[in-house]
């Protein structure tokens, strides 16, 4: 009886853990919010470092234009497949970006569309695997998450200091 109260126990205390750790755990440190930008989403930047000696920096797009949402409902249901009530649902759009060393570059690594209960309703994934999946290099804009993630995520090169001259030799 003891044996099974402590077991059942231990199933109680590991299933609360469960529930309240979120599958995706992000430092509320490095979340920030980045504003709207020209076409009036909201953009929020989740986390953001170095993994595996790649940059990276994970962006989130909320859906506060209901041109774009819709434009965007539209291309899931047409290049997709996906139902329009799935596709309807669409409250956020994810992004991983990868920077080149120097942070000059990004490529979108993945973009997952999520609904407003947080359920991935289609994602890409782009890790070569095929050349539609293959990751795509471009400049990026300073004003735009692309820009804000990479300021943050690339490591900064130590400043340079001079070298101090060894003082000269008397004869």
């Amino acid at each position: 009886m003891k044996k099974t109260k402590s077991v059942v126990i231990l199933v109680l205390l590991l299933t609360a853990v469960c529930s309240v750790l979120p599958a995706e755990a992000w430092d509320s440190a490095k979340q920030k919010n980045l504003g709207q930008d020209a076409v009036k989403m909201q953009w929020y930047l989740l986390d953001y470092g170095t993994e595996n000696g790649v940059p990276y920096a994970i962006a989130r797009k909320y859906y506060t234009s209901e041109s774009v949402k819709q434009q965007t409902i539209d291309l899931l249901m047409s290049k997709y497949g996906l139902a329009p009530d799935l596709a309807g649902g669409i409250y956020f759009t994810e992004y991983r970006y990868e920077y080149t060393p120097d942070g000059k570059q990004f490529a979108v690594a993945y973009l997952k569309h999520y609904d407003m209960q947080g359920e991935e309703i289609h994602g890409i994934v782009y890790d070569g695997s095929s050349e539609a999946a293959k990751k795509v290099f471009a400049p990026i804009d300073p004003k735009h998450a692309t820009g804000k993630g990479s300021a943050l995520a690339v490591p900064k090169a130590a400043p340079k200091t001079a070298a101090k001259k060894a003082p000269a030799k008397k004869k």
